[in-house]
């Protein structure tokens, strides 16, 4: 799909009917605009809880905890996570 549409003296723009149908966007949706060189994405801006602020990877280091114990298999981190699950089912049904 092909559309048009003008900036106004405000900086305004208004989006094609078309286009907002095709995508769903309905009034109060949220857009971001990702510049990319001669090129501008339009997509929705992704929703943020505000209880989990963005952080970088180095602050993430930082606060994360850190395991100095033996190596865990893929397999004993699955065996684990399903007696778990059956711990708790088994809790749950009593």
């Amino acid at each position: 799909m092909n559309a048009r549409a003008r900036i106004s003296s405000k900086g305004q723009l208004v989006l094609p009917k078309a286009v907002r149908d095709a995508h769903g966007w309905g009034a109060g949706t949220e857009l971001e605009f990702i510049d990319k060189g001669d090129d501008v994405i339009i997509r929705p801006a992704k929703k943020s809880d505000p209880r989990f602020p963005s952080i970088s990877w180095t602050e993430f280091e930082k606060h994360r905890l850190k395991y100095t114990g033996p190596s865990v298999s893929i397999d004993d981190m699955n065996k684990a996570v399903l007696e778990e699950a059956k711990r708790r089912w088994n809790a749950k049904s009593r």
